[in-house]
C-alpha cells in the first residue's frame, strides 16, 4: 500500500551559514525527532534525497550563478563579485560548500516530487525545503536555490503539470511568484504579512501575473498581528476558490511556520491553532481537485525550539491522518532542553493566553477581509458571468 514519504538525510543539515544566523537547519533534525519519538514516523516512510544536477538547477537558475555559488563554496568569489550575486550579504553570507549544501535541498524537493507524480507516495514531504527568495540569478533573503521554483519547472517539463504553488510564509513568496509570473500553467498563492513592514517588501494584491499569466498570481498581504481566525479564514477561503478556478494536477506548499506569534522577525499572531489547520486544509484540496498529488516543503521559522518541530509535525501529521493531542513526547524534550535556549513546550497545543489581546483585532479583521475580496475578484466575476 502507498504511503507517504519523509525526505531526510543528515545532508540536508549542511546549509549552514554560521552560528549567529537566524536560519538554522537544526530544526529539521529537531522535527524529525519529534516526530520519530512520537511513533508518527517510521523507517518504510523516510526516503533518502539525491543531490539536483547542475542541469536541473538550470531549469530556474542561471548557469553563470550557479557557478558562482561553486566558487563562492570553494573560496574563490569574494567581494563585488560575489554581491552582485547576492552572496557574501548579511542575510546570505557565503559558507564552505554553499553549491552542494543548496543543491541537496533541491534534489529533495525533486526526489518528493518523483515520488508523488510516479505513484510511489500518496503524499511527498521535505521540510528543508520552501527556500522561496532564490531567484533566476541571485540569492536573497537566506536562499541560494530556489528549490520550490525548481521543482514547479520539473513538475512542467516532466510530466506535463499545471501546478498550483501554496505559500504560508509570513514572507511573500517572491522568488517562485517572478518565476512564473507569465506562465498559465503555473499558479501561486501566497498569504504573508504585508510588505509594508517586511521583507521582501512584494505580494500586493496587485500582482496579478502578466501576459499570458494574467489572472495566475494571487497575493493576500495581512495586517500585521493577524491571529488565527483572519488567517484561516483568508487561506482556506482562496485554496477553495483558487484551487476550484485553476484545477491544477498537482500542489506544492510552502509551509514557513514564521508568522506564529513566537517567531523573532515577522508581526503577526498565528498560534498553532493554524498550523494544525493549514496542511489538513492543503490536503483536502489535493484529494479534492489533483486526485491527492501533494508535495510539501518546509520554509521560513525562526523559532527553531517552540514553534517549528511542532508545526511541521503537523504536516507530516497530516499527510498521514493523524492527530497528536497532549503531551509532546518526554524523550524528546528531555533530549532537546539541555541546547534550547528557551524552555520547550510540553503540549503540541500552545498554552491559552499566550499573548495580551490584540486592540485594533476588529479593524484587522475587516481590513484582511477586503483584501481577500480584491484577491479573489476576478474568480468570482468569471463565476457571475457563466
Amino acid at each position: 500500500m502507498k504511503k507517504p514519504v519523509f525526505v531526510y538525510s543528515d545532508d540536508l543539515l549542511r546549509y549552514k551559514f554560521n552560528e549567529g544566523h537566524p536560519f538554522n537547519q537544526l530544526r529539521v533534525k529537531l522535527t524529525y525527532d519529534l516526530l520519530r519519538m512520537s511513533d508518527a514516523l517510521n523507517e518504510s516512510q523516510i526516503v533518502q534525497p539525491r543531490m539536483a544536477t547542475d542541469e536541473e538547477l538550470a531549469l530556474i537558475h542561471d548557469t553563470a550563478y550557479i557557478e558562482a555559488v561553486k566558487k563562492a563554496g570553494d573560496g574563490t568569489l569574494k567581494g563585488a563579485a560575489a554581491e552582485n550575486y547576492g552572496l557574501g550579504t548579511e542575510d546570505t553570507p557565503i559558507f564552505s560548500g554553499m553549491h552542494e549544501a543548496s543543491a541537496w535541498i533541491v534534489g529533495a524537493t525533486l526526489t518528493a516530487a518523483e515520488m508523488v507524480m510516479e505513484g510511489k507516495a500518496t503524499y511527498g514531504f521535505n521540510a528543508s525545503g520552501g527556500l522561496h527568495h532564490g531567484f533566476r540569478g541571485k540569492a536573497s533573503g537566506f536562499c541560494v536555490y530556489n528549490d520550490s521554483a525548481v521543482a514547479i519547472a520539473y513538475l512542467k517539463k516532466k510530466y506535463g503539470a499545471r501546478v498550483l504553488y501554496i505559500d504560508t510564509d509570513a514572507h511573500h513568496g517572491d522568488g517562485v511568484q517572478w518565476s512564473f509570473y507569465e506562465d498559465p500553467d503555473v499558479c501561486t498563492l501566497s498569504i504573508h504579512e504585508t510588505g509594508r513592514y517586511l521583507f521582501p517588501g512584494t505580494g500586493n494584491v496587485t500582482e496579478k501575473g502578466q501576459s499570458d499569466g494574467y489572472g495566475y498570481s494571487f497575493n493576500l498581504p495581512v495586517d500585521a498581528f493577524t491571529e488565527d481566525e483572519s488567517w484561516l479564514e483568508l487561506y482556506e477561503t482562496a485554496v477553495h476558490e483558487v484551487a476550484s478556478f485553476f484545477k491544477p494536477d498537482v500542489i506544492l506548499s510552502q509551509n514557513g511556520a514564521d508568522a506564529h506569534y513566537y517567531d523573532p522577525l515577522t508581526h503577526l499572531s498565528v498560534t498553532m491553532k493554524s498550523y494544525h489547520a493549514i496542511p489538513r486544509i492543503a490536503k483536502e484540496a489535493a484529494d479534492r481537485f489533483c486526485g491527492g498529488k501533494w508535495i510539501a516543503t518546509g520554509g521560513g521559522g525562526y523559532d527553531i525550539w517552540r514553534v517549528v518541530p511542532r508545526a511541521w509535525s503537523e504536516i507530516w501529521l497530516a499527510m498521514n491522518d493523524m492527530d497528536l493531542e497532549g503531551s509532546l513526547p518526554m524523550e524528546w524534550i528531555e533530549k532537546w532542553q539541555k541546547a534550547a535556549p528557551v524552555t520547550l513546550p510540553l503540549t503540541w497545543e500552545d498554552p491559552p493566553g499566550l499573548y495580551k489581546p490584540i486592540p485594533r483585532k476588529p479593524e484587522i479583521m475587516e481590513k484582511n477581509s477586503l483584501t481577500l475580496s480584491k484577491a479573489l475578484h476576478h474568480i468570482r466575476d468569471s463565476r457571475k458571468k457563466t
